[in-house]
This record gives C-alpha cells, structure tokens and sequence, in this order.
C-alpha cells in the first residue's frame, strides 16, 4: 500500500461526490421552476418541469443512496430512480395529450406544421373534448341578478 492510498480519506470522498450530486439535483430543479415561470405556453412549461424535475430527483436521490452508504438503501434508492424515469415521461405525455384535446393553445411561435400535418393524415382534426370539467354557467352577469331578475 503506498503513502498516498493510505492518506485518502473515503468518507470525505464519499461525503463531496454525495453533495455535488444533490447540489447538481437542486440546480437541475430550480431551473426547471425558471422554466416554468418564464416560458410562454404551457406545453413548453411542461417539457422543462418534466425533464428538470426527473433529473432533479434521480440526482439527489443518488447523493443521498451514496451518502448513506448501506446496500439496502442505494437499491431503493435505485429502484425508486427507475421508477420515475419510467413514469415521468408517460405522465408527461399523457397530460399533454389531454391538452391538446381540450385545445390548450400553443404558443403563437411554436411551429406546429408538422402536427396539423399529422392531424389531417390521421383524420383527427375533430378532436372531441371529453373534459367534464368544463364550465358551462354563463360568463358574464350583472351586479344585483342573482335572482334573474334586472
């Protein structure tokens, strides 16, 4: 074993590859929050809060699976790494396709061509909202016509 084997401290590895994980984690989480303040539409919105906040989670869970250094809890940490990764995205498109059926409107610049391409190819230019939810009371009422009457 030489000298410089014998001066390396693991745990103060350990402990610094555990915090510039979970540092890397919050910074991909709060520029997702960025995103999802500042972008302009809600499916871009979407896109940033679903891709930052996965890779958010995967890394401060692994930090946290490093820094606790038992088996035990890096496999569920894994298993809970993997479980997101694969559930994430599904939501993620999932909720999107529901927008795009209740029409939720792009962003004026979005270049959306291709898509009304696909729409017509496949016959799906009459989407029918399926929302249950939606309001159908009357918008706009006057100052005093809770009774109906003027």
């Amino acid at each position: 074993m030489s000298v410089m084997e014998a001066s390396i401290d693991w745990n103060m590895v350990r402990e610094v590859v555990s915090c510039v994980l979970i540092l890397a984690g919050v910074g991909f989480m709060l520029t997702s929050t960025i995103g999802l303040l500042r972008f302009p539409d809600f499916y871009i919105r979407m896109s940033a809060i679903t891709k930052g906040a996965t890779l958010g989670v995967g890394l401060i869970l692994l930090g946290m699976g490093i820094y606790f250094n038992q088996p035990g809890i890096l496999l569920k940490v894994l298993a809970v790494i993997v479980f997101t990764f694969m559930t994430a995205p599904v939501a993620a498109h999932v909720i999107g396709r529901t927008a795009v059926q209740n029409r939720i409107p792009f962003w004026n610049k979005t270049n959306t061509k291709e898509f009304e391409q696909y729409l017509e190819k496949e016959h799906l230019e009459q989407l029918v909202s399926h929302d249950r939810y939606k309001d159908d009371t009357p918008k706009v009422r006057k100052y005093g016509d809770a009774d109906g009457s003027e």
